[in-house]
């Protein structure tokens, strides 16, 4: 475990990766954890049936600390649809930042998505 005087504090930014809600609601009280990440697989093992809704719970809860949602569509328009509906959660003190895959499950690649949503 890093110390408070560790050369590499200011440099390194902890980001929890899960979607249980007793430990995320947790590790909100750790400093040392400065935002979160979750994507659609880790939320189907946590048992959560209503993505858009968990999501928008969780943001309730943050208090400003970044968090990364995941796209879950394999097709560009959907994609795209989905990536613009997450964006549109963000509310004054929010910072939600969208994952879009580089590929979907046919191989082709994302980049124009990306680019046209950046």
């Amino acid at each position: 475990m890093l110390s408070d005087k560790s050369p590499f504090q200011s440099r390194i930014k902890i980001f929890l990766d899960g979607a249980d809600r007793p430990t995320l609601m947790e590790m909100l009280k750790n400093p040392r954890v400065k935002g979160f990440t979750t994507n659609p697989s880790l939320m189907r093992k946590a048992g959560v049936s209503d993505y858009g809704g968990y999501c928008r719970e969780l943001l309730s809860h943050l208090g400003g600390k970044p968090i990364s949602f995941e796209v879950f569509a394999d097709d560009f328009p959907e994609m795209r649809r989905q990536a613009l509906e997450i964006a549109s959660w963000e509310k004054p003190g929010d910072q939600i930042y969208v994952k879009v895959p580089v590929m979907n499950s046919r191989g082709e690649s994302t980049l124009a998505l990306c680019s046209e949503l950046s």
